[in-house]
This record gives structure tokens, C-alpha cells and sequence, in this order.
């Protein structure tokens, strides 16, 4: 344990250093003078129930410059489904303009189909203005006519847009975007029509400074504009946690000594050995599939230092609300810097169980996660691509994940192995293993391991049911995540549970003379994500998405994450459970 924390600590630095630079260097000099050009860049639209299904902005028929330049972006970027590109409006620092015209356009019968199909399905588009986002409506639907008989809904295209700029001194501090619905063109007929696209813009002075600009955004939707609290759920997790941990103390505490007071110190009453004394010589016999067990446990060990660089870089302000894509960038990055925790953890243990051919396990752990994140991206973007959406990657950005996969991923795995390898020997267990396994009593059902799973799932589940709302209106919805204190706070909780009922029933298993522990302290510990998953299935039936891309999306992306978080879990139950039947066993004196 203490290398694969000196070889986290060492991603850690790496990470820091890199991710540093790069958001310092997006976020250097926002500083206008009167007259400054300031470039508004469209970025992309799409329905708004349907988050990942977005599309270039100049898929929709709008006024597009004479030349496409398109900004080129970071990974972070499109992963996010970014497609930044110039446009005709023209936003000078601190210069009013009135009903400005962009350009004035035939729309034909196609044109016209595509603008009010956008309408029906409540398109939304994104600008951004000095790194500053900015959405409205393309459209509305006018249902008022179908009062009347035979009638059928109408459509309108918004034709102006209004922008309010607020600036304090030479800096811009926030932009809002309202589309005019007194300007609007009814699209309801395929008929070729006459639309003019016009802009406004008012500048407004505040007194917001710039640090503070992004306040605004840390709980705005697009239909919501005020913050949402989170602290409510945080003490409902926190005393859950107080008053499990305090019954498990006291119940559980009070039972294990009096058991090692009796096998310390001999009882005459009763020479037999019973419970989980009584198993000694088969608690440490080995699992079965121990390359399996230890590729579990190097993946989750990598995942929950992932976890941990991604919630600490937020929280010391790396992510800004505007830095688009740090976050994906940031977890590229990190796991593939640490594959080297992955490789030592997994082969160290490997060594530790007495294993001889380690390459097997190193090949195991390094695929364990990524294989199946890789079959889920590639169904997600043929999906994409079929559609057109931006969410499908593009040629070269899958070149370069390729690469940073081969380059720096697979080495660093390696390069923790044979850390790992070279570092580790087989450990001798406190007590011997018997030369035949004792057979295992009939178990009560609530001991069972269908019966553990729920109750190891059930209560660690409970407990973050409330925040995990806002955690899929976030990674679902148009927020702008930046609660990452209250997040990484529920996830303390989380693991903390997770180990302490794993402690808890795995001393009740071995009470029942059950002493096959091993795999079931570790799928009870990552049961918790089944009831996640589970969670996934309501949040969709009680949302707007639809159609097959955000179907797929939605459900692929979460299976991953579900997974990820079983990995996790599951090597926190194991270490923990590990770490105790170790412990009880040493302080015994088998006879």
C-alpha cells in the first residue's frame, strides 16, 4: 500500500503540472479597450431534452460567414461535443448596436422543414462570448390554435436576438442571449419564405468583479435560474453515517472482544472452538481466479486515485465553469498517468498470493476497464455519427487518445508491474491454511450472499440517494457543474460506509464458520452500484429524452460509470475486510 501511494502521489504531481499550465494558459488575458473586437463563436444546437444529441450550429440553415474558421480545440473540447466556429454577429467592447441585420434569406421548402422540425423539438443553441456561454431558443410552438376546430399547432423561427453584456472596467463579466418573440417568421407551411436575421446588443455596467464572473453560472439551467441547495442531503448522509457507525461500534465492538478475551485467554468452560476461531486454518486459504481478484483490485485502486485527483483539482479552482472540457481533458490525462498504480497494485498482490506468472494479470488489469468502456464508445459513436451529431469523434481526436493510450498508458502500466514485481514477495498468513477446507455449515438465507449484496448496497445507497438527483440533472441536463465540495463530501461518505459494513459482515460470516470471504466481502462492497444503476432507470422514465442516441448514450455512459464505481467499491470493501480478518487472526493464538 505505501508504494502504490508513492506512485500516486508522483501521478498526482505530474498531473497537477500539466493540467495547471494548460488551464492557466486558457483563462491569461480576458482585457478589452473601447472598440475591441470580441469574437462571438457559435458552437452547436440541439433538443433540449436530449443533452449528448447536438449538432453543428451551420447545420441549421443560419446565416453562415464567407469563410468557416473553426477554433481549434482541446481534447476536453471535443469529447464535450464542441464545434466552435465564427460567425457574422460582430459584438465590439462596449459599443451599443439596434436591430442590426445579419443577412436576409430565401429559406427554401427543406430549409424551412429543418427550422420548424428544430422548433418542434425545442432546439436550443450555444454561443460563446469570451469564454463565456450563452443559450435561448431557435423557435416556439404555438399551441393557442388548436382551440380552434381542425386546427393545428403553429410554428415560428425567432429572427432577433438580443444581447446584454454586462463588462466592469476592460473586463466582460457576463453576456445574456434572448431571442425577441415579437420577431418571429411562422414556418407552419412548406412554402419557400422571406426571413431577415437581426441582433441588438447593450452594454451595462456592473460592479462584479472578474474572479467572480462565473458565480452566475454555478446553478443556472436553461429554464432554471436559481441555486439549488445541496447541504440538506449532505447531513442526511451524515447522520446515517454517525448513527451506523456508532451501532456497529458498539454491538460489534463489545462481541469481537469478548471473543478475543476468551481465545487469548483460554476458557475451561468451553475448550471448543467455535465461530470464526474455529476456521483459522481455512480464512487464508486463497481464492479461486486470483488474477482475476487482483486485476479487480489494481482497476479500482487506479479509479479511486482518479477519483481523488479529479475532486482535489477542482476543488483548488483548476476547473472553471468556462475552461470547456478541463474535466475530460483532466481524466485522460490522470488515468492514463495512472496505469502505474493499476499495474503495482495488482501485481504486488499477485506476488503477495504466492503467483509466479505475473504478465497475465498485468495484461488482465490493463484491459479489465478500458475493454469494455471501449465496445460501449464504439456502439455510442457509430450511433453518433449516424445521426451527425458532434458527439461522434472525429478521425484524428480518436488517433490521439490512441496515442496517449499506447504512449504513456501501456508504459506506465509496465513501469508499475515490475515496480510491483521487484518490490513484492509472498506474505506468510497468521495463521497456515489446512491441508483439506473444512466443510461449510448450512447457512440461514440472511446470510447468503444475495441477502449481503442488499444490505451492503442498500445502506451506502441510501445514503447519497438524495444528492444523485442532482448529480444526473448535472451530467444530464444543461447545469454547469461546480458543486464539487458537496460531491466529493457524499463520495468521503460513501467509502467510509462501504468499508464499514464490509468490516461488519464479513465478522458475521466468519462467525457462521463461512470462511469464504474473499470474493464476497468485494461483490457485496460494489453491490452499491446495481441499486446506481437502478437509479439510472428511474432517472430516464421520469425525464424528457428520447430516441435512440440519447437512449444509448445515456445507458452506455452510465453502465460505465456503474462499473467503474463496483471496481471502487468493491477494492475498498476487499481492503478493508482484508485489513481486519488479518488483524483478528494475528491477535489470537491459534493453537
Amino acid at each position: 500500500m505505501a508504494g502504490a501511494s508513492g506512485i500516486g502521489l508522483v501521478c498526482a504531481l505530474v498531473s497537477f503540472q500539466i493540467i495547471a499550465v494548460a488551464a492557466k494558459a486558457s483563462a491569461s488575458d480576458h482585457r478589452y479597450n473601447v472598440g475591441d473586437r470580441v469574437p462571438l463563436l457559435v458552437n452547436k444546437v440541439g433538443p433540449l431534452n436530449n443533452p449528448s444529441e447536438t449538432y453543428w450550429y451551420y447545420d441549421l440553415p443560419f446565416c453562415r460567414p464567407d469563410q468557416i474558421i473553426e477554433k481549434k480545440e482541446s481534447l476536453g473540447e471535443v469529447l464535450n461535443g464542441d464545434r466552435l466556429t465564427n460567425s457574422l454577429y460582430e459584438l465590439n467592447f462596449r459599443e451599443d448596436k439596434n436591430g442590426v441585420s445579419i443577412c436576409k434569406k430565401k429559406l427554401s421548402e427543406q430549409e424551412v422543414a429543418k427550422f420548424r422540425d428544430a422548433a418542434k423539438r425545442e432546439y436550443y443553441y450555444q454561443l460563446y462570448y469570451d469564454d463565456l456561454p450563452s443559450w435561448g431558443f431557435i423557435g416556439k410552438v404555438d399551441r393557442s390554435w388548436e382551440d380552434i376546430e381542425d386546427a393545428s399547432p403553429r410554428y415560428y423561427l425567432f429572427t432577433h436576438i438580443e444581447f446584454t453584456v454586462l463588462y466592469n472596467q476592460n473586463h466582460i463579466i457576463e453576456i445574456k442571449s434572448f431571442s425577441d418573440p415579437n420577431y418571429s417568421t411562422d414556418i407552419t407551411e412548406d412554402v419557400e419564405t422571406e426571413v431577415e436575421f437581426v441582433y441588438s446588443v447593450h452594454w451595462d455596467e456592473t460592479s462584479r468583479s472578474f474572479e467572480r464572473r462565473m458565480e452566475k453560472y454555478l446553478g443556472d439551467t436553461l429554464l432554471q435560474k436559481h441555486q439549488q441547495i445541496h447541504w440538506f442531503s449532505v447531513i442526511n448522509s451524515v447522520i446515517a453515517l454517525t448513527l451506523l457507525l456508532g451501532f456497529i461500534i458498539t454491538v460489534f465492538m463489545r462481541i469481537l472482544k469478548n471473543d478475543l478475551n476468551k481465545y487469548c485467554h483460554g476458557d475451561e468452560e468451553e475448550d471448543k472452538e467455535v465461530g470464526w476461531k474455529y476456521i483459522h486454518g481455512d480464512v487464508f486459504r486463497y481464492p479461486s481466479h486470483k488474477s482475476t481478484l487482483c486485476a479487480i483490485l489494481g482497476s479500482g485502486s487506479q479509479l479511486l486515485m482518479l477519483t481523488f485527483l479529479v475532486f482535489i483539482l477542482a476543488l483548488v479552482g483548476i476547473f472553471y465553469p468556462y475552461n470547456r472540457g478541463s474535466v475530460y481533458t483532466s481524466v485522460v490525462i490522470i488515468y492514463a498517468l495512472t496505469s502505474a498504480v493499476a499495474g503495482y497494485t495488482a501485481i504486488s498482490f499477485h506476488i503477495q498470493l504466492g503467483g509466479i506468472v505475473w504478465v497475465p494479470t498485468m495484461l488482465l488489469t490493463g484491459s479489465l476497464f478500458s475493454a469494455p468502456v471501449l465496445l460501449m464508445f464504439i456502439i455510442v459513436n457509430a450511433i453518433a455519427a449516424s445521426y451527425g451529431a458532434t458527439a461522434a469523434l472525429p478521425l484524428g481526436t480518436i488517433m490521439a487518445i490512441f496515442v496517449i493510450w499506447i504512449a504513456i498508458t501501456i508504459p506506465m502500466l509496465i513501469a508499475g508491474s515490475l515496480i510491483g514485481r521487484f518490490t513484492s514477495s509472498e506474505v506468510q498468513p497468521p495463521s497456515a491454511p489446512r491441508r483439506h477446507p473444512m466443510d461449510i455449515p448450512h447457512l440461514p438465507w440472511y446470510s447468503r450472499t444475495a441477502s449481503q449484496m442488499f444490505l451492503a448496497g442498500a445502506l451506502p445507497f441510501s445514503a447519497i440517494f438524495t444528492e444523485l438527483y442532482y448529480v444526473f440533472a448535472s451530467l444530464w441536463g444543461h447545469k454547469i457543474h461546480a458543486v464539487y465540495g458537496v460531491w466529493f463530501i457524499v463520495f468521503i461518505i460513501l467509502i467510509l460506509l462501504t468499508a464499514i459494513l464490509s468490516v461488519g459482515l464479513t465478522y458475521f460470516q466468519l462467525s457462521g464458520e463461512d470462511y469464504r470471504w474473499w470474493w464476497r466481502c468485494l461483490i457485496c462492497g460494489g453491490s452499491t452500484s446495481i441499486f446506481i444503476f437502478g437509479y439510472c432507470c428511474y432517472f430516464y422514465t421520469i425525464s424528457r429524452m428520447t430516441d435512440l442516441m440519447q437512449l444509448s448514450f445515456f445507458f452506455c455512459y452510465n453502465a460505465c460509470i456503474c462499473y467503474a464505481m463496483f471496481l471502487m467499491l468493491g477494492t475498498v470493501a476487499f481492503r478493508a475486510s482484508f485489513v481486519f480478518v488479518w488483524r483478528i487472526y494475528s491477535a489470537i493464538k491459534s493453537e
